[in-house]
């Protein structure tokens, strides 16, 4: 996995790649986030959506609804980075929308859209 940590406003964020997937569970979200942590010092991350285990983005699973509720537990906002539109779900689009209506999760197409979200205070 890279991590590519920018700075803007004063605001550190990390952008994380991968060719693998890396969060299959809540477990593996919680370990990332402490990697990030403790390895670039951001609490604010981008995670591009090949990261993702497949599961995620079924939301029958509950898999994102639990793994977003620790990064908000942990007061961490992210991104998820990526083309959503492959997803026919009406339940997975309602989700993304309000979720991209809060201030702590978003669901943006590329990483300059989730660094300008993720570097507002």
């Amino acid at each position: 996995m890279d991590i590519m940590k920018t700075e803007v406003n004063g605001i550190n964020i990390a952008i994380l790649n991968s060719d693998e997937v890396v969060i299959k569970d809540v477990q593996t979200a919680l370990d990332l986030m402490a990697t990030v942590q403790y390895e670039a010092g951001c609490d604010r991350i981008g995670i591009h959506k090949s990261l993702l285990s497949e599961q995620f983005f079924d939301l029958k699973t509950r898999l994102a609804g639990e793994i977003l509720q620790k990064f908000t537990n942990y007061r961490v906002k992210v991104a998820i980075i990526g083309d959503f539109s492959m997803y026919p779900s009406q339940n997975l689009k309602d989700f993304i929308h309000e979720c991209n209506s809060g201030k702590d999760i978003f669901f943006l197409p590329t990483e300059q859209q989730a660094i300008e979200k993720l570097s507002i205070l």
